[in-house]
């Protein structure tokens, strides 16, 4: 069916049409025409876009799915369900599955299953066999299969011999590692950051300098080998300022901060709502400023959903005990405009640069351009409740609340999805 989006505020700094109020015709999965006005033509689906913008799709490049092996938490079905909610076009997914994604027999499986969605689901091969970090994995062969990156997920690599033998392996045919900070040896079984709140929660804290630390011998890997590293995930204030000096000194070094790290600290476990738990733990009200200041200075490349759901029996327990992470991919949009991110930054953050870190194509919102998109009103509220969660898992702390920014309309393939009130 063809499309008609009218009214819509362009946000794509791509596009010449950024910025500008246009009415959108797409015909057989492509934008064929941007305008000033549009007349509707016979059988075309009109969308009414006023207050809305339109942007690239969203791209996740940080997510946990449990098919294949732990589907009660998650599967393909559900998560690109989720995906689509959140206006999410494309996901790159972790290799936190059982089998580990740790050949190109499972990168063709997650490829196979994926197929004919609206949502492009991108594996990310293991960097070692599995997640052991001890033995390479086949990463030649994933990249030929069609994986996109090498990760082992929230697993950080201890071996420097291991990861400095991973960079120049991967350098010689251009894979891209993406690597968890955390210096196991400081951080210990600390739970939470280190601070005044973890004295008062009496539980032990996890150090910045485990994260910081961690960081700076990538830092020197990358630097030594001359090979791109990606870190997922930072989360203080000292990380920003050794990524910034890094990019500064020609470090091929990129990075991503996940959009609940923006708006929740660690306050906010003080009633131990296991929910908060998360992998790197909320930090302090100085660190949420300093990534912000970087996302917004550009030394934070992208922005994650960091989507890890699991079953209530993981997440309903004693917070000691408690599985890390919350389920993301429907509420990444409402948190980055709670940090104060404009349509524009949003775009940017989570639509074109997650993909260019892949070196996937960046969608455009130009006449001629192959439509991928996702519609959204940032001034719209609604309730994230279980019948509106598109997940298998529930661990969310943002359930039952009421949420500023809601995704309305998505398109890829062909395919589109509209999101009423």
């Amino acid at each position: 069916m063809n499309l008609l989006l009218s009214n819509v505020t362009i946000a794509d700094p791509n596009s010449s049409f950024n910025q500008k109020i246009c009415d959108v015709r797409v015909v057989g999965g492509k934008i064929t025409a941007v305008s000033d006005q549009l007349t509707p033509l016979k059988g075309e689906e009109v969308f009414d876009g006023k207050g809305c913008y339109l942007s690239p799709g969203f791209f996740d490049l940080n997510c946990v799915v449990g098919d294949p092996g732990f589907e009660t938490k998650e599967d393909i079905e559900s998560a690109t369900a989720a995906a689509t909610a959140g206006g999410f076009t494309g996901l790159a997914v972790l290799p936190h599955t059982y089998p580990v994604i740790h050949s190109k027999a499972e990168v063709a499986y997650i490829i196979n299953k994926a197929k004919n969605n609206l949502v492009d689901v991108h594996p990310i091969g293991a960097l070692s066999r599995d997640l052991e970090g001890k033995e390479l994995a086949e990463l030649y062969d994933m990249q030929q299969a069609g994986a996109v990156a090498f990760s082992d997920g929230n697993k950080a690599i201890a071996d420097d011999g291991f990861m400095s033998r991973a960079l120049q392996y991967a350098k010689g045919f251009d894979g891209l590692l993406m690597v968890y900070p955390e210096n196991k040896s400081m951080a210990g079984k600390a739970q939470v950051n280190e601070s005044a709140t973890s004295v008062l929660l009496g539980m032990k804290g996890m150090p910045a300098l485990a994260e910081e630390m961690h960081i700076s011998r990538d830092i020197f890997l990358a630097t030594y080998h001359d090979a791109p590293i990606h870190i997922n995930t930072i989360s203080t204030a000292g990380a920003v300022s050794l990524i910034k000096k890094a990019k500064k000194d020609g470090v091929k070094i990129s990075c991503d901060v996940a959009a609940h790290h923006l708006v929740f600290t660690e306050e906010l476990l003080n009633d131990f709502d296991s929910n908060y738990k998360v992998k790197p733990p909320l930090r302090g009200k100085s660190d949420a400023k300093a990534l912000l200041a970087g996302l917004k200075d550009g030394t934070i490349d992208a922005v994650s959903a960091q989507h890890r759901p699991h079953e209530i029996e993981f997440k309903a327990v004693e917070f000691e005990i408690a599985a890390y992470g919350i389920i993301a991919l429907q509420t990444a949009l409402p948190l980055l405009l709670k940090a104060g991110l404009d349509a524009q930054q949003i775009a940017a953050k989570l639509s074109i640069a997650p993909r260019k870190i892949l070196n996937l194509p960046v969608p455009v919102i130009e006449e001629g351009s192959t439509a991928n998109f996702t519609v959204f009103n940032p001034a719209e509220e609604w309730v994230y409740t279980a019948a509106v969660n598109q997940s298998k898992s529930s661990n969310s702390p943002l359930l039952n609340k009421t949420l500023k920014g809601k995704v309305k309309l998505v398109y890829n393939h062909q395919q589109f999805k509209i999101y009423g009130s």
